[in-house]
C-alpha cells in the first residue's frame, strides 16, 4: 500500500504535466527506502524498480507496460480466466511479503541503482534521451531551469572548461578567416 505522501508528489506531478513515469517515479522512490530501511528486501535494482511501479499502475497512474525486448516478441499476456475484482488474496499478500523478507538489501545501495540506470540508458538510441531531455526541460519551469544551469556550471571542471575556451578560440580564428 503506497503511503500519502508519495500519492500527494504523484498528483503534484500530475498537475505539473510531468510524464506518468516521473509520477510513478515517487512509489519507486518508496520502495527503495523501504528495502533501504530493511521492511524487506529485493533480488535486484529491477525487482526493486517493479515493484514500484506495479504500485503506481495499482494507484492508477497510467504508466506504459514494458516495451517488447525483441522485434518478433510480443508482451506477456495475462490469462482470461481472472477473477474481476483485483484484489490480492490475504494470504497471497502474505507469501510475497514473506518471500521479500528473505531478500537480501544490497539491490537499493547506491552501486545496484548507478549500474542499473547505466545499462537502462546505454539501451536507448540519442533520439530518445534527446526528446526525454527535451520534455524534461519543458516541464522545468524557469526558476528550476535557472538552478539547473547554475549547477551545471559550477561542477564543470576545470579541464572541460579550458577544453571548452580552446574550442570557442578556434571558432572564433576559423571565422576571422572566412571574413
Amino acid at each position: 500500500m503506497p503511503s500519502k505522501t508519495a500519492l500527494a508528489r504523484a498528483r503534484k506531478d500530475q498537475r505539473e504535466g510531468k510524464a506518468a513515469s516521473t509520477q510513478a517515479g515517487e512509489f519507486v522512490r518508496e520502495e527503495i527506502e523501504h528495502i533501504r530501511e530493511g521492511k524487506h528486501g529485493a533480488r535486484s535494482a529491477s525487482q526493486a524498480i517493479a515493484i514500484g511501479l506495479s504500485e503506481a499502475r495499482r494507484a492508477g497512474i497510467k504508466v506504459p507496460a514494458k516495451k517488447a525486448a525483441a522485434a518478433g516478441k510480443s508482451a506477456r499476456k495475462k490469462p482470461a480466466s481472472r477473477k474481476a475484482s483485483s484484489e490480492t488474496s490475504a494470504t497471497r499478500s502474505r507469501a510475497a511479503l514473506k518471500a521479500l523478507k528473505r531478500e537480501g538489501t544490497e539491490a537499493a545501495s547506491k552501486k545496484a541503482l548507478s549500474r542499473h540506470a547505466s545499462k537502462a540508458a546505454a539501451k536507448r538510441t540519442p533520439a530518445e534521451r534527446s526528446s526525454a531531455a527535451k520534455k524534461a526541460a519543458k516541464t522545468k519551469g524557469p526558476t528550476v531551469r535557472k538552478a539547473a544551469a547554475k549547477k551545471a556550471a559550477a561542477h564543470r571542471s576545470a579541464a572541460s572548461r579550458s577544453a571548452a575556451a580552446t574550442r570557442a578560440a578556434r571558432t572564433r580564428a576559423m571565422r576571422a578567416r572566412t571574413r
